[in-house]
């Protein structure tokens, strides 16, 4: 078996809507094409062998062992490596349960599609199930330790990315809300909703958390005095920078029993507490200073450790603190009993879990010392041994939940704690031997204050209730449910897509919003251009939904991008499909129209349910979609009579029309003319169908989103099919004796589209040059040359300088076969390079003709008709003859000097 490919998928996608996170792997199964897993000697007994769990997967027969019972009786190896691949995962703790796997049009190779929680993680699943497979076929088992290496590796992967336990819980509450979040370039960065809705948090500091807060709360001295001018009982101590000083400042504190920590460490890294020697003192400065050039040294309050959490100004959640230790039982010793201790499924390493395996240090031994203990010691049963002096999770302790313990002043001292530090998400670290009374009774102390407290210790206590502290933090940054995300709209078709797009998004400008689009020319916000290039993949969508000043994102959203990675996004308020026509079959393992039909649908398909999915009602592929999208429907039709939209707007449905030269929106009993064609410059006077298409679906889409007729109306009457507004779709230059239009029309579709303007210039010859991209198949190549035989009187044949890989001048060969099929007589020329094609039909155009360019580069096309130095100042819109529009009875196409 080979691996051709693996793509990673990370939103709604061709394969499923709700399940965004997929790993694609195109796997060739070579010699094993042809064989099914019952006709390989011994595969089922080692697949068992190396994974006996693969008994809970139910499979197509619905019930455990079905999958096994397909694997015995004979079944394809690609379906084989997607359950494999599924499992591994589970193993280690990585739940996922979705697969799918398609041969496709080249036998013996299949697309296998499964889950994934971690991308690293997915893709080496997917490349370690076809070891697997490949070492049972080749040897009869997978070798023990192979596996245990695999599982140690995604192990790793998982825990390498996952995010903190705090980050997490903030991420889930705000995904359970209906918020979308997604990790920035920096480490750990989460933005939380869209655009200008968005916020940030990392760990649990947030966008709102005050610089100055945090500063000050990392210098903990300064805190301690800030804090002690306020009247906040705190412990006696000082800071120090050499050894020499330790002995003074263990006077002015009152002696031992003292505390020795860094002055800006975290974690408890470098604390040595109830220190009662010179020796011990001068150890715990050692290990202080590994991690702070100042040591603070503090008398040592004896009591409980508390952590009191605070966000917004409430305390949420209080939990006592104990440090790591263990109970005896009367037979183990204490090295066993911290061996017994870490088997607990809920410890981990680090912060991977909800608590943190113990492991001994220096001050574990002096402590142990300290009590009498060795790791030999035998303890009673119930006797505890102390093995931390510091009650930090992240060394071993527990939680116990005391939030509804805590007395209400003690309430009122964080409360204003956290004022007096200026922080929105604070931890408050309280020693008291009772938190149900007041401090000041119990000469209790408030030692830290922290501003990235963890939330391990609230979310899942050891004992006690958990708190939702996450959901706190969720109210704190979105109060009253206010909006996270931004209106969305996305656009896709075969053809059409980024004039839909460019106008969609005009239109929105009339509401006074910051547009975010991106189309195949460029990633723009507002009036500015962000990024050049075909920015239609989901990389550039998020690069709008990340962007803090945007108030709508309209996207065109292509087929490649669907395909490589899904959308960027999960649902948006309005989906538009213009249209479906063949174009880039054979790629991506989209063959048919139906299966492209069907990748389009996505776009449908991934709208929020009191969204809109906008329909071509004339494509009945399109208006098919309807049927599987859950959102409303909003059909857009060129035919006034269509039984469909008809039928819909009975049934109090919302429709665009083109009825009787206006373009009309009907809802209910309503009908609101927004303008005449003739009035409408990008339908180029009404001769452009296809552009009035585009017109009413933009329209549409405004429409359900709430804006407003007169803002609809100025934006189609202010919108140009020109360079700087359309760039490539449908420029027409005036160049004094002919025109030339320039148009990136390039599959069937377009070109019949254009052909519908192109038959109503009747005052010259029409001269085309035509070619296409080289990776679409011979068929599609021949169809470009039939259709261009029936547009013009006179064909120039290029090529793309790009031939994507197909020989020089195949391409144009299949075009001249399609040209003579038609019309053998009609006038043709090949010349392959497209500057030189350009040229030539230029510099011999007759007089009152019109050059249509249909260009690989766009910005050649343009660059080489204003060489001509003749072409004249752009105008609006202005009558190119007087020939009356046969369907709307305007004389008026719209025309492009420059």
């Amino acid at each position: 078996m080979r691996i051709l490919k693996i793509q990673t998928l990370r939103g709604p996608n061709y394969w499923s809507i709700r399940r965004k996170k997929l790993i694609v792997m195109r796997l060739d199964l070579e010699n094993l094409a042809d064989t099914p897993s019952n006709q390989i000697p011994d595969f089922y007994e080692g697949l068992v062998e190396a994974l006996p769990s693969l008994e809970n997967h139910f499979c197509s027969p619905g019930c455990r062992g079905g999958f096994l019972m397909r694997v015995r009786e004979g079944t394809m190896m690609g379906h084989i490596v997607e359950h494999v691949a599924l499992e591994l995962q589970e193993l280690v703790g990585i739940h996922v349960s979705f697969g799918r796997t398609r041969e496709t049009a080249t036998p013996g190779v299949y697309q296998v599609v499964f889950e994934y929680e971690q991308e690293e993680a997915g893709r080496y699943a997917g490349r370690a199930a076809v070891r697997l497979c490949q070492s049972i076929v080749d040897r009869g088992r997978y070798p023990k330790a192979e596996l245990e290496q695999d599982l140690q590796d995604l192990r790793d992967f998982w825990r390498d990315s996952a995010l903190g336990p705090s980050t997490e819980a903030i991420v889930k509450e705000a995904e359970k809300r209906g918020i979308p979040t997604m990790q920035l370039g920096a480490r750990f960065l989460i933005q939380l909703g869209y655009g200008s809705n968005q916020k940030r948090i990392q760990a649990t500091m947030t966008n709102q958390t005050g610089i100055l807060g945090v500063e000050l709360a990392c210098d903990k001295e300064a805190t301690k005095r800030i804090l002690e001018e306020s009247g906040i009982p705190v412990p006696r101590g000082t800071v120090i920078n050499f050894l020499d000083d330790l002995e003074e400042a263990i006077e002015y504190v009152g002696g031992y029993p003292i505390v020795i920590k860094p002055l800006d460490g975290n974690h408890g890294r470098g604390i040595t507490i109830d220190i009662r020697s010179w020796n011990e003192a001068e150890a715990a400065y050692d290990a202080a200073r590994q991690v702070s050039r100042s040591i603070i040294v503090e008398k040592y309050y004896t009591g409980r450790d508390h952590r009191v959490l605070v966000v917004n100004g409430k305390v949420v959640a209080v939990a006592e603190r104990v440090p790591a230790h263990v109970v005896g039982d009367g037979k183990s010793t204490i090295n066993e009993l911290i061996e017994h201790t870490n088997r607990d499924p809920n410890r981990g390493d680090g912060h991977d879990n909800v608590l943190t395996k113990i492991e001994l240090d220096r001050t574990s031994y002096q402590l142990l010392d300290r009590q009498g203990y060795t790791l030999n010691t035998v303890l009673k049963e119930g006797e505890i041994c102390y093995l931390r002096a510091t009650a930090n999770l992240s060394t071993g302790g527990i939680a116990v939940d005391r939030t509804d313990e805590i007395h209400p002043e003690n309430v009122w001292l964080a409360q204003r704690v956290v004022k007096i530090i200026g922080l929105d998400v604070a931890g408050i670290d309280v020693v008291t031997s009772d938190i149900s009374r007041p401090l000041r009774e119990m000469d209790g102390v408030i030692v830290e204050v922290n501003a990235a407290p963890g939330f391990r210790m609230h979310i899942a206590p050891s004992q006690g209730i958990p708190r939702n502290v996450a959901g706190a933090v969720i109210d704190m940054l979105f109060p009253h449910e206010s909006a996270s995300r931004i209106p969305i709209l996305s656009v896709t078709g075969t053809n059409g897509k980024t004039t839909t797009t460019r106008l969609l998004a005009h239109i929105f400008k009339q509401t006074g919003k910051v547009i975010g689009y991106t189309t195949t020319d460029g990633t723009y916000i507002g009036d500015y251009l962000v990024e050049a290039g075909d920015n239609t993949g989901p990389q550039s969508a998020q690069l709008i939904l990340q962007d803090p000043t945007v108030e709508v994102a309209v996207l065109e959203t292509a087929r490649g991008g669907i395909l490589r990675s899904g959308l960027a996004f999960e649902a948006a308020n309005v989906g538009v499909v213009l249209n479906v026509a063949a174009d880039h079959l054979g790629l991506g393992d989209i063959d048919t129209i139906d299966q492209l039909a069907h990748l389009k649908s996505v776009v449908a398909e991934a709208v929020y349910p009191d969204g809109y999915a906008v329909l071509n009602a004339d494509d009945p592929r399109v208006a098919a979609m309807a049927e599987k999208t859950k959102a409303n429907i909003a059909y857009f039709t060129m035919n006034a009579d269509s039984g469909l939209v008809r039928e819909h707007i009975q049934k109090g449905g919302v429709a665009a029309l083109y009825e009787n030269g206006y373009i009309s929106i009907l809802k209910g009993d309503w009908t609101h003319r927004i303008e005449r064609v003739e009035n409408i410059p990008l339908t180029m006077g009404g001769r452009a169908p296809f552009m009035i298409a585009n017109a009413l679906a933009a329209s549409l889409a405004a429409f359900v989103q709430n804006v407003s007729i007169e803002e609809i109306r100025s934006g189609l009457t202010t919108f140009r099919a020109s360079v700087s507004q359309t760039p490539g779709r449908m420029n027409l230059f005036n160049l004094g004796n002919y025109h030339a239009l320039v148009d990136y029309a390039h599959n069937p579709h377009s070109y019949e589209a254009l052909g519908a303007f192109v038959r109503n210039w009747n005052s010259g010859s029409r001269i085309g040059v035509v070619g296409g991209p080289g990776d679409r198949r011979d068929e599609d190549f021949i169809t470009l040359g039939k259709l261009a035989a029936e547009i013009f009187d006179r064909i120039i044949v290029k090529e793309d300088d790009d031939t994507r890989g197909r020989p020089r001048g195949s391409a144009a060969d299949f075009i001249v076969q399609g040209i003579e099929q038609v019309n053998p007589d009609i006038r043709y020329e090949t010349i392959l390079d497209e500057t030189e094609a350009i040229n030539t039909a230029l510099d011999n155009a007759p007089d009152n003709s019109l050059v249509v360019i249909l260009p690989e580069s766009v910005k050649r096309a343009i660059h080489l008709i204003k060489l001509r130095g003749v072409v004249k100042e752009e105008i609006q819109q202005q009558a190119i003859n007087t020939t009356q529009d046969s369907q709307v009875g305007v004389t008026s196409p719209v025309v492009n000097r420059l």
